[in-house]
C-alpha cells in the first residue's frame, strides 16, 4: 500500500465518522434547531462560498460577512457554525483531488506534516505576534509575488513549471514554508492561496497545490469542528444546511477545477492572489481588532 493511498483512507476514514459525530448531534437535538433561520438562505450561503473555496479564495471571510448581512446565525455561534458546516466540504475537496491530481507521495506527506505541526507547535509564537503586522507582511509579500508571476505569464520572467513532486533543498524550502503557513492558520491568515504561490514558485504544477492545500485544512478541521459540536457552540440548522449545498457546490466546483486548462489555472492563482493581499492589506490597515476564529485557514471579524 503506497503513503497517497494511506493518505486517502485516512481522510476517508475522517470524512466518516465526522459525518457521523455530525449527525448524531444533530439527531440528538431535533427539536431545537433554531426557527428563525431560512434553510433556503444559508443553504444559498453555503452553496456559494464553498463553490469559490476551491479555486483558493477561501470560505470564512465572505461567509461571515453574508451571515450577518442576513441575520441567520447570532454572532457569537458564526465561528463554530462555520467550521462545522464546512469541515465535510473541506474534507471532500481534499478526497477529490487527492485522488484525481497526482503529486509525489513524499512530497505530499512532507507539506501536509509539516502544515499541521505548524499549527499545533506555532501557534504559540504566532499568538504573540501582532496579527495586523502579520497581514501587513503577508499582504505586501502576495502582491510582490503576483506581480512576479505575472511577469511570468507573460513571457517577461520564466518561472513555474511542471513538476508533481520535490527533492533536496526545493522540499525543504517547501516544508519550512508550509510550517509557517500551517503557524499563521492559527492567527487567521489563509493557507490556501499562499500554498498554491509556494508550489508555483518552486517549479511544480499549479494543480499540485490543490490536494497539498486542501489536504492540510482537512486534517486540521475535524478537531476544531467536533469541539465546537461538543460544547453545543453552533447553529445547528444553519451547520446543516450549509453543509448539505456547500457539498454539492464543492464537487460542482471540483469537476469544473479539473477540467481548467494549465494556463487558465495559472491566471486564475495570479487573480485569487492579487484579491487575497487586497484583503490582507486592508485587514491590516484597518482600526478595528480582529478576533481570530479556529479552524480553516481565515480569521473572521466578529463583532459581539
Amino acid at each position: 500500500m503506497d503513503i497517497t493511498t494511506i493518505i486517502i483512507g485516512l481522510l476517508i476514514v475522517l470524512l466518516i465518522g465526522y459525518t457521523a459525530f455530525f449527525a448524531y448531534d444533530l439527531f440528538k437535538h431535533k427539536d431545537e434547531f433554531e426557527g428563525d433561520t431560512s434553510w433556503w438562505k444559508t443553504g444559498a450561503i453555503g452553496a456559494l462560498v464553498n463553490f469559490f473555496d476551491p479555486l483558493g479564495i477561501g470560505a470564512f471571510a465572505p461567509q461571515t460577512a453574508l451571515l450577518k448581512f442576513t441575520k441567520q446565525t447570532r454572532d457569537k455561534l458564526i465561528p463554530g457554525t462555520m467550521n462545522v458546516a464546512n469541515c465535510i466540504p473541506v474534507l471532500l475537496q481534499a478526497l477529490i483531488f487527492t485522488t484525481v491530481v497526482k503529486v509525489e507521495a513524499w512530497t505530499l506527506v512532507v507539506m501536509l506534516a509539516a502544515a499541521m505541526l505548524g499549527a499545533v507547535l506555532g501557534a504559540g509564537v504566532v499568538s504573540r505576534m501582532s496579527e495586523k503586522k502579520i497581514r501587513l507582511v503577508m499582504g505586501f509579500a502576495l502582491a510582490c509575488t503576483a506581480c512576479i508571476m505575472l511577469a511570468s505569464l507573460l513571457n517577461l520572467m520564466p518561472i513555474g513549471g511542471d513538476a508533481i513532486g520535490l527533492a533536496g533543498g526545493k522540499l525543504v524550502i517547501a516544508g519550512f514554508v508550509n510550517f509557517i503557513l500551517g503557524a499563521l492558520m492559527t492567527a487567521g491568515v489563509g493557507l490556501y492561496n499562499p500554498c498554491m504561490v509556494l508550489v508555483y514558485l518552486l517549479g511544480m504544477s499549479p494543480d499540485v497545490a490543490f490536494p497539498i492545500m486542501m489536504g492540510s485544512c482537512a486534517f486540521l478541521m475535524p478537531p476544531a469542528s467536533v469541539k465546537f459540536i461538543k460544547e453545543g457552540a453552533y447553529n445547528r440548522k444553519s451547520a446543516l444546511s450549509m453543509a448539505i449545498f456547500g457539498s454539492i457546490a464543492t464537487l460542482v466546483a471540483s469537476l469544473l477545477i479539473k477540467s481548467l486548462p494549465l494556463d487558465v489555472l495559472k491566471w486564475i492563482v495570479v487573480c485569487v492572489t492579487v484579491y487575497t493581499s487586497t484583503v490582507m492589506l486592508r485587514a491590516g490597515f484597518s482600526k478595528g481588532k480582529a478576533h481570530s476564529t479556529a479552524g480553516k485557514a481565515e480569521t473572521v471579524e466578529i463583532v459581539d
